[in-house]
């Protein structure tokens, strides 16, 4: 089982629950609609990776805060990546079909180190560079579905068991990436950086 680093221990999550389109802004980006309802999936555990890898041109990165989940509560953040096959979700999305080819395969969630956490989430917010460009940026605010939210409707028709991660969706601004890239995500609570996450994209 694949791990992930939560302050100095290791944390084996048994799944990734995902948030969709919980940003106006990133829902118009790709020509989808407003959902009535949460749009929830889930990546499995060999998801995980602690390392970014190129697999074509056509996979897209999205840019995340994390929460790890202990009895039902926020206990941990961290920034993530959502990795797409965007030319797989496409043909999904147009058969209406599961999305798991798209977003589930090994190595689509690229997780950096969890901290504690315990602060109010609404002072949270996020900036991903790639290459020192800004990117992607995001506030609570921005947000359709807040955490407490997610952890509730999550809830009502799953169980979150201690350890797995909550990846609360991406705003604007998503796109490709190359090998050589260097990837850099940022969480800031209340204006000050709460913590960092760094990654070169490697060849598979």
């Amino acid at each position: 089982m694949r791990t992930i680093k939560f302050e100095d221990k290791e944390i084996c999550p048994s799944k990734i629950v995902c948030i969709g389109r919980n940003y106006v802004e990133h829902i118009y980006e790709l020509g989808n609609e407003i959902p009535e309802s949460m749009v929830v999936f889930n990546k499995p555990n060999t998801a995980l990776s602690k390392e970014l890898h190129y697999y074509n041109e056509d996979t897209r990165f999205e840019g995340e805060i994390c929460f790890l989940i202990e009895s039902s509560q926020i206990a941990g953040i961290g920034f993530g990546l959502d990795l797409t096959h965007a030319d797989i979700q496409n043909k999904m999305k147009e058969k209406g079909l599961p999305w798991e080819r798209a977003k589930a395969f090994d190595g689509s969630a690229v997780l950096g180190h969890f901290i504690e956490f315990h602060g109010d989430v609404k002072q949270l917010r996020f900036e991903l560079y790639i290459n020192d460009e800004l990117r992607q940026e995001a506030t609570y605010d921005l947000m359709i579905y807040k955490p407490d939210v997610m952890i509730n409707e999550i809830e009502s028709f799953m169980s979150l068991c201690d350890g797995d991660v909550i990846m609360s969706g991406t705003p604007k601004g998503v796109g490709n990436y190359k090998v050589g890239d260097v990837f850099k995500g940022i969480i800031y609570y209340k204006d000050e950086i709460l913590l960092e996450s760094f990654w070169r994209v490697k060849n598979l």
